[in-house]
């Protein structure tokens, strides 16, 4: 099958979850055997025209960079192209994109459109309410302009149900598994040490918590004269999407504690070594999808810390290791816990989490059921677009 990916900001992925998924889903595709074309944003590759990596074309396309039109522009132009190599399936990723899924549905009918639900992005407190409202629109435009939607969450999958009696398929991330790669200059550039550093890994937006973990990591040092906690660090990985405000309001939060590391955006080798000499990384999200940046952490063998929101309680089942969201005191709390088990004890946690990882979220056995959803298009059986309304 010859396959499209709209959306996502680019490949190879450096941030972003969602360019992630596509990143190695798409690598995933051309192993299988197919060919696929992944639009990507020039600002975000430094990169223009085609090129190919690991056997994937990726075709650079212009768009308006600012918060509002970055994504909206970037996939009506992707969205013109696609239309013109008749692709057998053009597969979306998020429901802003899905916005524009009605024209291929109009101009190439014998083309599948595919949407993937990755998160209720509304919800992200970086957005007004205009933007608010169009989101709320591109979540029914992906359960109505596609031919089949993907959730990544089995909550996705609920809301689906219950905001727009729509029917899903639920397909959820994946992770490859790997030998973990350090590179012991990466943590002396940072100034850490092996195991003596949590992690958290996200884009620094408000509804991902940032500033909640650095009150309780605050709070964790007033409360213990442990040795060991007293020479603990925090790490922060990642950077501002659209929220300089937020980000320059995070580190002066953090500038009282010199225990505090913010390294910016990470990727390939260095993201890895961060992932392996962490003691664990938490997750204080208050709004996910299926969160990449845990399912990777499990996949380095590595314990994880995570608030209570439903799609975090689909990767754990042990209830010790959660959170209440939005709860400084409880997440000290699970921290001190954390600190003080057995090295048996956090061995036990991130045996299970492997386990985890390789029951539920190998690609090897998920890029199966994603090619089973691009080959089970019969437009004679499907619902025609002047059925669909908003």
């Amino acid at each position: 099958m010859r396959i499209a990916m709209i959306g996502q900001k680019g490949m190879p992925a450096t941030q972003g979850g969602v360019e992630r998924h596509v990143h190695d889903l798409a690598i995933e595709l051309v192993k299988a055997g197919h060919t696929v074309m992944v639009y990507g944003r020039s600002w975000y590759t430094n990169k223009i025209g085609t090129i190919m990596i690991d056997g994937v074309h990726i075709k650079h396309l212009p768009s308006i960079k600012t918060k509002h039109f970055d994504t909206f522009t970037h996939t009506f132009f992707a969205t013109l192209h696609a239309i013109t190599k008749r692709f057998d399936t053009i597969h979306y990723h998020g429901v802003g994109p899905a916005l524009l899924a009605w024209l291929p549905r109009i101009f190439c009918p014998k083309t599948k459109v595919v949407i993937t639900f990755h998160s209720i992005d509304r919800y992200h407190q970086k957005w007004g309410w205009l933007a608010k409202y169009i989101l709320r629109l591109g979540e029914k435009a992906a359960v109505l302009f596609s031919h089949e939607t993907i959730t990544v969450s089995r909550s996705l999958q609920t809301y689906c149900i219950n905001e727009f009696n729509a029917e899903t398929r639920y397909i959820p991330n994946g992770t490859t598994s790997t030998q973990s790669i350090s590179d012991p200059q990466i943590l002396t550039k940072f100034g850490l040490k092996p195991n003596q550093y949590l992690l958290m890994v996200s884009r620094l937006i408000p509804h991902k918590g940032a500033h909640i973990l650095i009150d309780a990591f605050v709070e964790l040092k007033k409360q213990s004269s442990d040795e060991h906690v007293r020479s603990l660090k925090l790490v922060i990985v990642g950077g501002s999407a659209y929220t300089n405000d937020y980000v320059h309001d995070l580190h002066k939060q953090a500038f009282p504690c010199n225990d505090i590391i913010f390294t910016d955006f990470q990727s390939g080798t260095a993201l890895s070594t961060l992932y392996a000499n962490t003691q664990a990384l938490v997750h204080p999200s208050l709004n996910e999808g299926l969160p990449i940046t845990v399912l990777e952490a499990m996949n380095h063998g590595k314990p994880v810390l995570l608030s209570n929101i439903p799609e975090h309680l689909e990767l754990v089942d042990n209830p010790e290791v959660i959170f209440k969201q939005n709860d400084t005191a409880d997440l000290t709390s699970v921290l001190l816990w954390f600190i003080n088990l057995s090295e048996e004890e956090r061995r036990k946690l991130s045996e299970e989490n492997t386990l985890t990882i390789k029951q539920k979220y190998q690609w090897s056995t998920i890029v199966p059921e994603i090619i089973a959803v691009y080959s089970s298009f019969d437009s004679k059986n499907k619902k025609p677009l002047s059925a669909v309304t908003i």
